[in-house]
């Protein structure tokens, strides 16, 4: 079984090359290096946590430079989640590969503001566009969330529910759904079915789609 001991002599060879005088438990530090006037901090722990990251942000009193340290491996959207929150927190993040001690620096302690995603923004602006209402009311419904994909294949069953079987281009131009007819042929939800060319009905889970879903 692994233990937090294991990442120290790596983490101390990584800084002694770098010219820190490194010294181990020191006060309430778990490593400790010198460098003439400047002082450094590393918490070690064996993966990420809630409490790592408040030691991380109470060394931060004795001085800016302050790593977490953690073994490395795990999972990689884990991984980059984590050492984005240390990033915005100033904090420093090294793995440490303990079959051969090497130790590699994802982030070093400092200001960090992530760039701003156009592509992102615009998403989520369409994403509340596309929403009818406020359907979620801050939080799940008792079946999930309803997003603005679901309200229109709701509105597509709806159609189907009262005129039956009907072309793509019809349900997009009464039922008001631009994307029917990729809607319906995906079939995401198992609702509907395709009758003929073009043509689509519901499927009896559509009905019952429509049961819990309608009210969206």
């Amino acid at each position: 079984m692994v233990k937090e001991a294991e990442l120290y002599p790596p983490v101390k060879a990584h800084l002694t090359r770098a010219g820190w005088q490194v010294k181990g438990e020191v006060g309430a530090a778990d490593v400790v290096g010198r460098r003439g006037d400047d002082i450094l901090v590393v918490e070690l722990k064996l993966g990420f946590s809630l409490a790592l990251f408040h030691q991380g942000i109470a060394r931060l009193a004795l001085t800016d430079l302050v790593y977490l340290a953690v073994p490395a491996g795990g999972k990689t959207k884990a991984l980059k989640a984590n050492v984005a929150l240390a990033r915005r927190l100033g904090l420093g993040v090294l793995t440490v590969r303990l079959r051969d001690g090497f130790v590699e620096v994802l982030a070093d302690p400092g200001p960090y503001a992530p760039r701003k995603s156009r592509k992102k923004t615009a998403r989520l602006l369409k994403a509340f566009e596309r929403l009818d209402g406020d359907p979620n009311d801050g939080g799940a419904t008792r079946h999930g969330i309803v997003t603005g994909y679901r309200q229109d294949a709701v509105k597509c069953a709806r159609f189907l529910a009262v005129h039956g079987p009907s072309k793509g281009s019809t349900v997009k131009d009464w039922a008001e759904v631009p994307a029917a007819t990729r809607i319906m042929a995906d079939d995401h939800y198992g609702w509907f079915t395709r009758v003929s060319r073009g043509v689509y009905g519901l499927t009896e889970a559509g009905r019952e789609g429509l049961s819990d879903w309608g009210d969206t």
